[in-house]
C-alpha cells in the first residue's frame, strides 16, 4: 500500500514529534473535560438547579457532542485534522468560556446551555480525530501508544481536576477559571499542530494548486462516507463497540456524576467531591499508563477481562459502601478497570489497516454515544432513585463489555 510506503519513510524525529504533539491534544481534551466536572457542583449551586435540571443541561453538552462525532470525518475530509484540531479545541475553548459567563456574569442557565453544546461539539468531533490521528501514528510507530496516549487525555484531567479542587477550596470564581482554562487551550493548541504531519488527501495543503485539488477531494469525500457506512456490516467491529460502549459509559459517568454522587450521597463538602474526582482520574492514568507493557505480555482479552472484573467491584462499593474511605477504595478499582476499554478498542478496530479510519471513527461514534448520552441518563435517574442507585445501569453495562472482550483479539497482520 502506497500510503504504508509512505508511512515507513517518515523520519524518525518527525514521528516523534507526531506522536508527541497528539499527546497535547489528547492532554488538552482531559483539561477542558476536568475544568467543567470539578465546578460542576458550584455552577449547579450558583444557578440553583436541581439534579434533573443540570442532567438537562448535560444533554445539550451531548447533543452538541453527537453532532460533533458525526461531523468529525467530514471536518478533517475538508480541511485536514491540523486545522479540524485548532477548529474544534477552539470551540472547546469558546464552550468552556460561556459556561463561566453564563454561571456567574449572567446567572442564565440558557448561557451555560449555548457553552455547553459548544464545548460538547468540540469536544467531540476532536475525540474523532485525535483517536484517528492517534492510530495512525501508533501504527507507524509499531508500537502500543493508544493507552499511553488517553493515559495523557487521563493526566490532563488530573490536573484539571487538582487546579478545580484547589479553585473550589481557594473560594476562586468559576468565571475567572473557566476563561483561564479556555485561553490556556485556544493558545496550545495552536502551537502543538504544527508537528501533527500534512495530509495533502484530508485537505491539508493550501495555497497554490489547492482550487485544482477541489474536485479529487470531493471524490474523496464520496469514498470516504461510503466506507464510513460499509463498516457498519462487520460483526466484530459491533462487539468491539460493546466494549467501547460499557468501557465509555463507565468513564463518562464518572466524569459528570461523580462530585456529585460524593457530594449529595455521603454529605461531603464540593472540595471532597472535586479531590475523590481527581483518585479517579489518577486512577485511570495510572492504568494507561501500565496498560501498554500488560497488553503486550498478556494479550488484550485477558487485560480487558480484569478490567471489567475491577470496575464492576469498584462501582458496588462505591455504589453500597456505608463510609466514605471504602467509597474512595472502590473509586480507585472502578478507575483502574474503566482505564483500557476505549483505547484498547481503538488499536482494535484498527487492525485492519484497509480502513482504519472508518473503522476507528465507527466505534469511537458508539463509544462516545455511551460517554455522551449515558451521563444525562444517569442523571435523570438519579433524580428519582438517587446518583448512587442510578450507577447500577453503569455496572450491568461493564459486566457486558467484560462478556465482549474477545472480539478485541489481536488479529494475524496480513501484508
Amino acid at each position: 500500500m502506497s500510503e504504508q510506503t509512505t508511512l515507513k519513510t517518515r523520519p524518525r524525529r518527525e514521528l516523534s514529534a507526531w506522536r508527541n504533539a497528539i499527546f497535547v491534544v489528547f492532554a488538552l481534551s482531559g483539561l477542558s473535560v476536568s475544568t467543567w466536572v470539578a465546578r460542576l457542583p458550584a455552577i449547579r449551586d450558583g444557578l440553583g438547579l436541581s439534579t434533573g435540571e443540570i442532567g438537562l443541561l448535560i444533554l445539550g453538552m451531548s447533543a452538541g457532542s453527537i453532532v460533533g462525532l458525526i461531523a468529525a470525518q467530514l471536518i478533517m475530509g475538508r480541511f485536514g485534522p491540523r486545522r479540524g484540531m485548532v477548529f474544534s479545541l477552539v470551540t472547546v475553548s469558546v464552550g468552556l468560556a460561556l459556561i463561566g459567563s453564563g454561571a456567574v456574569l449572567f446567572e442564565a442557565p440558557a448561557v451555560v446551555l449555548v457553552g455547553l453544546i459548544l464545548f460538547g461539539f468540540g469536544n467531540g468531533s476532536v475525540d474523532v480525530m485525535m483517536n484517528v490521528e492517534g492510530a495512525a501514528a501508533e501504527k507507524e510507530i509499531g508500537k502500543t501508544v493508544l493507552p499511553l496516549m488517553h493515559a495523557s487525555f487521563s493526566l490532563g484531567t488530573v490536573i484539571g481536576a487538582g487546579i478545580g479542587a484547589g479553585m473550589a477550596a481557594l473560594g476562586v470564581s468559576v468565571l475567572w477559571h473557566t476563561l483561564g482554562m479556555a485561553v490556556l487551550i485556544a493558545v496550545v493548541i495552536v502551537f502543538a499542530v504544527r508537528y501533527v504531519p500534512v495530509s495533502d488527501e484530508l485537505g491539508d495543503t493550501g495555497g497554490a494548486g489547492a482550487g485544482a485539488a477541489t474536485s479529487a477531494d470531493r471524490i474523496s469525500l464520496g469514498e470516504r462516507l461510503r466506507a464510513g457506512l460499509v463498516v457498519w456490516k462487520d460483526g466484530r467491529l459491533i462487539m468491539i463497540g460493546v466494549i467501547m460502549l460499557g468501557m465509555a459509559f463507565a468513564e463518562g459517568s464518572a466524569n459528570d456524576w461523580l462530585t456529585l454522587a460524593v457530594v449529595d450521597g455521603y454529605d461531603t463538602t464540593n472540595a471532597t467531591g472535586a479531590l475523590v474526582f481527581s483518585v479517579f482520574v489518577v486512577a485511570m492514568t495510572v492504568g494507561r499508563v501500565v496498560g501498554g507493557p500488560l497488553i503486550d505480555r498478556f494479550g488484550r482479552v485477558p487485560v480487558l477481562r480484569v478490567s471489567a472484573l475491577s470496575a464492576v467491584v469498584g462501582l458496588a462499593l462505591f455504589i453500597l459502601s456505608p463510609v466514605l474511605w471504602l467509597a474512595v477504595f472502590g473509586t480507585v478499582l472502578w478507575g483502574l478497570g474503566s482505564a483500557l476499554g476505549f483505547p484498547v478498542g481503538m488499536s482494535a478496530a484498527a487492525d485492519d489497516s484497509r480502513n482504519a479510519a472508518a473503522r476507528v471513527s465507527a466505534v469511537a461514534m458508539i463509544g462516545y454515544f455511551a460517554f455522551l448520552v449515558g451521563p444525562p441518563v444517569i442523571g435523570l435517574l438519579g433524580e428519582h432513585i438517587g446518583l448512587l442507585n442510578a450507577l447500577f445501569v453503569v455496572l450491568g453495562l461493564v459486566v457486558m463489555a467484560g462478556l465482549a472482550s474477545p472480539a478485541a483479539r489481536e488479529q494475524n497482520p496480513r501484508s
